[in-house]
């Protein structure tokens, strides 16, 4: 069907049929997933209002420019596991884009929004790949003839799985190395389930698997083996270990028992009870009423699944800015308020308050005012002096942003880092490293950031790290 023989001005006026999510009343009670995709029928008729335009506006703010006006003809057309392989040529992980990147990104730039009618293509992507994984499977790419060459990958998050891949199909031999005992890293350990089901990131898992990648679990590197061991056995290695480290307030009594880390409450309410055992620092004591402490996308995770734990009465998020300076997502933001969390705007901890046996009783907080912005653009929050005020608690989760990890990243001879700890790259994005054959993309060069960024930029440096192994000469590979 050409562009010029369709009826814009008629699709537009077609009504959406946007993907549902479960009842707050009924999600809330489980760990599954809210989302529910379409029938085919209804996506096919979603797909169908798509007005082909010349410019590609979602194409173009895909960070992996994924050719989407192709796959929705494909999709209206009735070809449904074609447009899912149009997704797969570009994302090497659809079924997971397709449910946890925000609306900011292709479906902002829907032209169709100028109508209040942006048409849902993250769910689309959702619903064609699931639809070729439960009807005819995802097939195996040929690979490239056996190389000899052989890379080692550190993680197994999105950059670890994603350069897995590629280099596997390029003919390379591929050995992943994650601490955890399984893959996915924050896909299973920091997604909460009822957004990411973890059925679909182990089928992917399997998927690589059958592709001929090995995986080594509970490996941790730095400790049970180092880098330079690696650089010694592998042709080269890349890191892609993210930014796992939270970022901590340093005030009195936050060692208290009952005060977590947002890693460590996500990972050990999460996980589904088949799951592998994941050593934790300690149980977790979860009391019934629950304060949150930040205002981004975690700390909607957190409030989130702290409102699913049996016996909490009381969810609440404690935000020294106000509700417009917070940088949760919008609807991230809704959901959590959909479900039930409190928030308690423009107030910040002082200090913890201990019952005299080693557990946190409250928090004192005091009330700020916002004042001129900082470096980040938002209005810097001030404390106002005597405003201080004590609030009883049993569980407090620290969800106050990510950070590299310094210990792990300092110990490797001849690495560069930069601000904030994150692993110090060349100019172009390829992902070299100081350290000759040693490669890194993801949340640990650039910060905090979205699973589809950190595909992103994996899928570049797998390509240069492909044309490094070809050429095979380290001394024509520095750090500009």
């Amino acid at each position: 069907m050409s562009p010029h023989k369709i009826d814009r001005k008629a699709r537009m006026q077609k009504p959406p049929v946007h993907a549902q999510r479960r009842p707050p009343e009924e999600r809330v009670h489980d760990f599954e997933e809210t989302l529910i995709l379409p029938t085919l029928e209804q996506a096919i008729a979603e797909a169908s209002r798509c007005i082909r335009c010349p410019n590609s506006p979602c194409q173009n703010a895909c960070p992996l420019h994924n050719d989407i006006p192709k796959a929705l003809r494909l999709l209206e057309e009735g070809r449904v596991v074609e447009a899912a392989m149009v997704y797969r040529e570009s994302n090497p992980l659809p079924e997971i884009c397709g449910r946890v990147c925000p609306h900011d990104l292709c479906q902002a730039a829907c032209t169709l929004n100028k109508v209040d009618k942006a048409i849902d293509v993250r769910r689309l992507e959702a619903f064609v790949t699931d639809y070729q994984q439960k009807t005819s499977g995802v097939p195996l790419p040929s690979r490239a003839p056996v190389t000899g060459k052989k890379v080692a990958v550190i993680g197994a998050g999105p950059a670890g799985m994603t350069v897995a891949e590629r280099l596997a199909c390029k003919g390379h031999r591929v050995d992943v190395y994650d601490k955890h005992p399984s893959a996915g890293g924050l896909l299973i350990h920091g997604i909460p389930r009822f957004k990411l089901s973890s059925q679909v990131v182990d089928a992917k898992v399997r998927w690589l698997e059958a592709l001929g990648i090995n995986f080594h679990y509970n490996v941790t590197v730095g400790r049970d083996i180092a880098v330079r061991i690696l650089l010694e056995r592998y042709d080269a290695v890349f890191m892609g270990v993210g930014t796992p480290k939270v970022s901590r307030p340093g005030l009195d009594g936050e060692n208290l028992s009952g005060v977590y880390e947002a890693s460590e409450f996500l990972v050990c309410t999460n996980l589904p009870p088949d799951a592998p055992p994941l050593t934790c620092q300690h149980d977790l004591k979860i009391g019934p009423r629950i304060h949150v402490l930040g205002g981004g996308d975690t700390a909607m995770d957190c409030l989130r699944t702290a409102l699913r734990i049996p016996g909490v009465t009381e969810v609440t998020c404690y935000y020294r800015r106000s509700e417009a300076e917070m940088p949760a997502h919008a609807e991230e933001y809704h959901y959590a308020r959909e479900e039930g969390a409190n928030f308690e705007w423009l107030a910040c901890p002082v200090r913890f308050e201990g019952d005299g046996k080693g557990n946190i009783r409250a928090v004192t907080y005091q009330r700020m005012k916002l004042g001129e912005p900082d470096e980040s653009g938002r209005c810097r929050p001030n404390p106002i002096p005597g405003s201080e005020f004590i609030v009883e608690v049993d569980t407090v989760v620290l969800a106050l942003g990510y950070r590299a990890d310094a210990n792990f990243l300092s110990n490797i001879e001849g690495l560069k880092l930069r601000r904030k700890n994150l692993v110090e790259v060349d100019k172009e994005p390829t992902g070299r490293t100081h350290v000759p054959g040693l490669f890194a993309a993801g949340d640990v060069v650039r910060g905090p950031d979205l699973v589809v960024t950190a595909i992103a930029a994996a899928a570049q440096v797998a390509e240069t790290i492909d044309r490094y192994l070809r050429e095979n000469n380290a001394e024509e590979w520095p750090v500009a």
